[in-house]
């Protein structure tokens, strides 16, 4: 079982709820942070990392002892990483995607491919949990190349959780694409429902099942429940603001560990969404 949490804007919790999920699991369990621009689940997770590798993506490299300028390559190109000009050839490589197209049709071959790095990918455990964590380099304009490398080690034997990005754009869709079920995790403000409604446009689109976490539950309005309640959307968890979770989590200390009590409820979480899982099967 796959479960992913993803928010439409950053700072509802989203790392909160996945970890506290995770340390509520207990045993098998996986957590994948591909949220690889800012991870931040190593705070709360503290595990000790044993595997570290780079992570690549393959970028065109131009013979021009070959090309004839035909601009195959350009017209291929979706994200326009190439320029064909009358004598040379330009490759943009913050634009490139590492598809392989050009490199494919090239009517001369004149067209290899060469890796460049992107980041890291490390991996380590805490407990029973296992921790697993993309880091793009600095300056890189493009994360889902990292985070498909990140999910590359998912373990199916064990229950997986995947703290996604915030947003709704390239990096969330990669991020929650053939997970079970996705844990939209909001707040109760205008700002907070305003990107929820757009989260769940993206997980009816993609056909995922989702529920909804209201992280400080006890503050703003009463819109964002109203909203869930018309469009049948179930509220799976409400985690209410308490200054003592404020300064726990300022601490690294997971909500779950600080407030024992917790457990249970994202014990209850879980089981709620295995049954929704099962009633969609």
């Amino acid at each position: 079982m796959i479960i992913s949490v993803a928010s439409g804007k950053g700072g509802t919790g989203k790392t909160l709820v996945s970890t506290s999920l995770a340390l509520a699991i207990e045993n098998n369990v996986q957590l994948l942070d591909c949220d690889v621009e800012e991870p931040n689940a190593h705070i709360f997770i503290k595990a000790e990392i044993k595997n570290k590798y780079p992570a690549f993506i393959p970028i065109p490299q131009i013979d021009k002892s070959k090309c004839d300028f035909c601009g195959k390559c350009a017209q291929v190109c979706v994200y326009n990483a190439i320029a064909v000009l009358k004598q040379d050839v330009l490759v943009f490589k913050e634009l490139c995607h590492g598809c392989g197209s050009c490199s494919f049709l090239c009517p001369q071959k004149a067209i290899r491919e060469v890796n460049k790095e992107i980041g890291v990918v490390e991996s380590g455990n805490f407990k029973s949990i296992e921790l697993v964590q993309g880091k793009l380099n600095i300056g890189e304009a493009m994360s889902p190349p990292l985070i498909r490398e990140v999910k590359e080690l998912i373990n199916p034997e064990k229950t997986v959780i995947i703290d996604a990005p915030p947003g709704t754009s390239c990096p969330v869709i990669v991020s929650v694409t053939g997970t079970d079920f996705c844990l939209l995790v909001t707040e109760p403000t205008p700002f907070g429902l305003n990107d929820l409604i757009l989260s769940v446009e993206v997980m009816r689109k993609l056909k995922i099942p989702f529920g909804v976490a209201i992280n400080r539950c006890n503050l703003g309005n009463e819109e964002t429940q109203k909203y869930c309640e018309k469009e049948n959307i179930p509220i799976l968890i409400n985690i209410p603001f308490k200054k003592e979770i404020a300064v726990a989590y300022s601490k690294g200390i997971p909500l779950v560990e600080a407030f024992p009590e917790y457990k249970r409820n994202f014990q209850d979480l879980l089981n709620k969404v295995i049954s929704i899982i099962k009633s969609k099967q």
